[in-house]
This record gives C-alpha cells, structure tokens and sequence, in this order.
C-alpha cells in the first residue's frame, strides 16, 4: 500500500511510533509536565495553561474526586465543549484511577440517558 500522507508529515515526525514507549495516557501527561513545565500546554479564548498548571489541576481533580466517595474503577461521565477545564477534568479522572465517559454536550435528554445507563456511570462532571 502507497502511504500517500507521509509526505505530508512535518519534519521529525516519524513514520510509525513505539506503542511500549508510555505505560498510560497518564504517563504521557507526566512525561510532558516533567519535559515542558512552564511551556504552554492548552489555549482557550485567549487564556494559556502550561503543563505544570495542567498537572497541579489534574491532581487538586483527582484528589476532590476521591473525596465524594468515588472510587478506583468508577465511570465518570465528561459533558463539556472544548475548554481548558476539559483536560482537567480528562486526566483528573484518569490519574485518579477511574474511567472517563465522553458525553456530547448536544445530546438529548434520552441520548444522555442512554449513555450514563449504558456506562454505568456514577458522576457527571458539566
């Protein structure tokens, strides 16, 4: 098979990667606060959050969800449109040991009913 779109990768991207290189998408996130600190790592209306504010929220979000009784394994549900506190709220749950539900901000009652039956979800973070 032709891979057309390699010549449309930047420099220094590689063609395939090492799926063994992180253990987790929180390893991924602690790798990069420890790498770009101060560095920016999300923008929304004109507001910078660098990756170590990321990962002072991440955990302060961790630590809270574990204080309403949630526990290792709980589903979450997220039902946000793109702003900083997604991310947050995203690798919050996630270093907290529990499972994050995306909901889209737009369902219906009965299609968001539908997906926190379904996910057995035992929060939702809006």
């Amino acid at each position: 098979m032709d891979k057309i779109w390699l010549e449309n990768y930047p420099a220094g991207v590689p063609e395939t990667i090492d799926p063994d290189h992180f253990a987790s998408l929180v390893d991924i996130l602690e790798q990069s606060i420890e790498k770009y600190g101060e560095k920016t790592a999300f923008v929304n209306m004109d507001s910078e959050m660098s990756f170590k504010e990321l990962g002072l929220k991440t955990r302060d979000f961790a630590a809270y969800l574990h204080s309403t009784g949630l526990k290792k394994g709980d589903a979450v549900a997220v039902m946000m449109p793109n702003l900083l506190q997604y991310p947050v709220a995203l690798f919050g749950i996630l270093q907290a040991g529990m499972t994050v539900v995306n909901v889209n901000p737009l369902y219906t009652p009965r299609e968001l009913k539908h997906q926190l039956v379904d996910s057995q979800a035992k929060a939702l973070v809006i």
